[in-house]
């Protein structure tokens, strides 16, 4: 007698058919794809121009990040910062025909938020205050004024290359720069840009963007310099 929780024959499925089987493995293999494959930033503007708001919001999320730190780092303020990554955010919807791909779609961003922090800063009529904090300890032997015979400055007492004074005086020199120098300081030495992605985000030539950190540079040796050859 068959046991009430035993299979019977009649209980048993009915075998898959190799055709099935294979039709059902390339299904599961689509749909893992669809779900696993993170779509290009081409393909999100392309759909964001078509209206996608989904598509135009998970754009902006790969970049928003990079966008405020960009931002703050050149204002100096929260506030402003969050207040110029929705600002850049509605310039890039409005703008996004105009984008032709010649360049990094990220490049191009850079740029419109490289923009609007500047003309908020020129609203303001103040300069950002850039944190000292954030350059290598190196910073000082590289850019710093030939050293007089015998004197090496990486041999100075720690304490007094990280003295709270001398990055005021650095401090004091990068607010002193001009825009267009104090800018590309930013974006290349701090920020950590490359020359060409620098040039691509701030609209000018590697040339250009080369010449304006010489002088930049030139200028905190100057004044780094200065501070060293104090009595």
């Amino acid at each position: 007698m068959t046991s009430p929780n035993t299979p019977t024959d009649t209980d048993a499925k009915t075998p898959v058919s190799d055709a099935e089987a294979a039709a059902a493995v390339s299904a599961a293999a689509d749909s893992d794809g669809k779900q696993t494959l993170s779509p290009s930033d081409d393909e999100l503007i392309a759909r964001a121009r078509a209206k996608d708001f989904a598509a135009f919001e998970t754009l902006l999320g790969r970049y928003e990040d990079k966008v405020y730190r960009l931002a703050f780092r050149i204002v100096r303020n929260e506030t402003d910062a969050k207040e110029i990554l929705q600002e850049t955010f509605v310039s890039i919807w409005r703008k996004l025909d105009t984008f032709k791909g010649d360049s990094q779609f990220g490049s191009w961003v850079y740029r419109i938020a490289t923009n609007a922090a500047l003309m908020r800063l020129r609203a303001q009529r103040r300069h950002p205050e850039v944190s000292t904090e954030e350059l290598p300890i190196g910073y000082l032997d590289n850019y710093g004024q030939p050293m007089p015979a015998g004197e090496n400055w990486s041999k100075r007492p720690d304490d007094q290359l990280q003295s709270s004074e001398l990055r005021t005086h650095i401090q004091t020199a990068v607010d002193a720069l001009p825009d267009i120098y104090r800018t590309v300081f930013i974006v290349r030495d701090v920020e950590g840009l490359s020359t060409e992605e620098t040039a691509e985000a701030l609209g000018i030539s590697v040339p250009t963007v080369k010449t304006r950190l010489h002088r930049a540079r030139i200028a905190l040796r100057d004044a780094i310099g200065g501070y060293f050859d104090r009595p």
